[in-house]
């Protein structure tokens, strides 16, 4: 029993290390400016109510909703309601991930950022480069 319990917490930390690695190597570069694809037009914010670090970034994601207005930002609530889970497996997947990291999370195209540091460090490098595209 003492194998499978460990063997069960290897395959997580081997399952959370590829999350971090894919996290940091989709980062924008380092003079702020984001590079998108074609098909990187909608920013989905997946969040969970009740979640602290959500909350702590909640007025920066307002903020960002109300400056970059003409970029498509989706705000879905997913510990509660089915339907944004599942739009949310399916953004991950599209992404290359095979199940979502947690959240508070962002996703455009490929990009994947996690975090209440991650996000407001990175996320209006790419909001500008998606008004830019418009």
């Amino acid at each position: 029993m003492d194998r499978i319990i460990k063997f069960g917490i290897a395959i997580l930390v081997v399952i959370a290390a590829a999350s971090v690695a894919f996290v940091v190597l989709s980062a924008p570069p380092a003079n702020g400016t984001a590079s998108l694809g074609a098909n990187d037009s909608i920013v989905y914010y997946f969040y969970g109510q009740g979640c602290p670090h959500c909350a702590a970034i909640e007025p920066f994601m307002e903020n960002m909703t109300k400056k970059y207005s003409d970029v498509d930002i989706r705000m879905l609530e997913v510990w509660y309601n089915q339907t944004n889970q599942q739009i949310d497996a399916q953004v991950n997947a599209a992404a290359g991930l095979s199940s979502p990291p947690g959240v508070p999370e962002v996703v455009i195209g490929k990009t994947v950022l996690v975090g209440q540091q991650d996000i407001p460090d990175k996320l209006e490098g790419y909001l500008q480069a998606l008004e830019k595209k418009k």
